[in-house]
């Protein structure tokens, strides 16, 4: 990789916080703290955020960070947008960068979303003129035409998040920073913004982007790191990094004992593939539509269950994939012994090779695995005609000539 290439370089980065303990020698001073400022008995925990972090991030790479809750990396984030300094290491950035992190700070509840997104787009740098010319589309894109006149205070969180990244977005950027924007607002929503993320790569955008969803990950981010306990435990493709940080939500004695039985298996097992398969294991030019069959079993109650599946080439290239939340099926509420049936179609894009189909069963949010089975089938195309390419739709030419 050259220096030209790179446009985020973190090298040993480490972050610690200093938290003050002050001791309380009285019940009174639990509520009033009066005898902590006095006492002299004040004690500090030091908080190692991140732990001697580096890597680096190519011009144009869709770089993703995944990690549980309280890991460090939104810490990470904020490091490189400068809102905090770390406390060794250093950080190098080339471009202008624009972080999308804990959007909807620097709003005024008691403005109208009207005043804010000027108020806010002159703080990003825009003149109004440019705010004028901007407006409709920003109203548009965050769906609250009818509410613009009403104070933000009177909007729901996804609401104010919808227009924080709605303005965001007009901002042009080298370096784009994404810390779970995607979280709040509706199905249709998220599908405008993962179109827009789409974009991005179209155009060959920086993108750091940090999620939970590992469907997202694997789809968008060419690349990706796991951070565990502020340290940083894997770097490599979406697809691997994505694999270790689902094993990490097994409980340990139950995922042992998945692992002893196979390495391309686990889970806790709440609810549990039975079967999968296509309805042929060999397809050719004939085939124009492929069908997924799929069954699971609920063995505990739950509340809520997202199944879906990834097919990949041999050399473990992403091709297709898709999950029932995306697709608009909310499985919630499932109870012990309902069985599951899915299947999913889809047009026989497939070059001549193998193929391999990838299933999981999660739960709400993907923060727990129920069933992770990679490798749960196969299949093979052979086409008349060949190409170099991993797919091959349907298509046609016409040539004409003229003297």
């Amino acid at each position: 990789m050259s220096d030209d290439d790179v446009v985020i370089r973190v090298d040993h980065v480490s972050k610690d916080f200093v938290l003050p303990h002050e001791r309380a020698n009285s019940v009174k001073s639990l509520f009033t703290g009066f005898a902590q400022k006095n006492s002299g008995h004040t004690r500090k925990e030091t908080q190692h955020a991140l732990n001697d972090i580096s890597f680096e991030v190519k011009r144009g790479e869709f770089f993703g960070v995944v990690g549980r809750n309280g890991s460090g990396k939104s810490t990470l984030l904020k490091i490189l947008a400068g809102i905090y300094q770390p406390t060794a290491g250093t950080t190098q950035t080339s471009g202008k960068l624009v972080p999308f992190i804990e959007l909807g700070v620097g709003f005024n509840a008691e403005l109208t979303g009207r005043e804010n997104v000027f108020l806010n787009g002159a703080m990003v740098g825009f003149t109004r003129k440019e705010i004028q010319a901007m407006y409709d589309d920003i109203v548009a894109f965050a769906e609250l035409e009818r509410f613009m006149d009403q104070k933000l205070k009177n909007y729901s969180s996804g609401m104010q998040v919808r227009l924080a990244f709605s303005l965001a977005i007009r901002s042009e950027a080298d370096i784009l920073l994404v810390d779970e924007v995607l979280a709040v607002g509706d199905a249709d929503f998220q599908k405008k913004c993962f179109k827009y993320f789409r974009s991005l790569k179209r155009d060959e955008k920086t993108v750091v982007f940090v999620s939970h969803d590992m469907q997202a990950i694997q789809e968008y981010c060419d690349r990706a790191i796991l951070i565990e306990q502020s340290n940083l435990v894997a770097e490599g493709s979406s697809h691997d990094v994505s694999t270790a940080y689902t094993r990490m939500f097994l409980d340990q004695e139950k995922g042992a004992e998945v692992l002893k039985k196979t390495k391309q298996r686990w889970g806790s097992e709440e609810v549990k593939y039975t079967k999968v398969g296509l309805e042929e294991h060999k397809l050719n030019d004939h085939n124009k539509q492929l069908t997924l069959h799929t069954e699971a079993v609920v063995n505990r109650d739950v509340t809520q269950a997202i199944l879906g599946f990834k097919i990949r080439a041999e050399d473990d290239t992403a091709l297709i994939g898709s999950n029932t939340k995306l697709k608009g099926h909310e499985l919630t509420n499932l109870t012990k012994g309902e069985r599951l049936s899915i299947a999913w179609t889809f047009p026989n894009i497939f070059n001549t090779g193998r193929y391999i189909v990838d299933i999981a069963v999660q739960s709400e949010n993907y923060e727990e695995v129920y069933d992770w089975w990679e490798q749960a089938a196969t299949f093979r195309v052979e086409r008349d005609e060949d190409n170099s390419y991993p797919v091959h739709p349907m298509m046609s030419v016409v040539v004409k000539t003229e003297k």
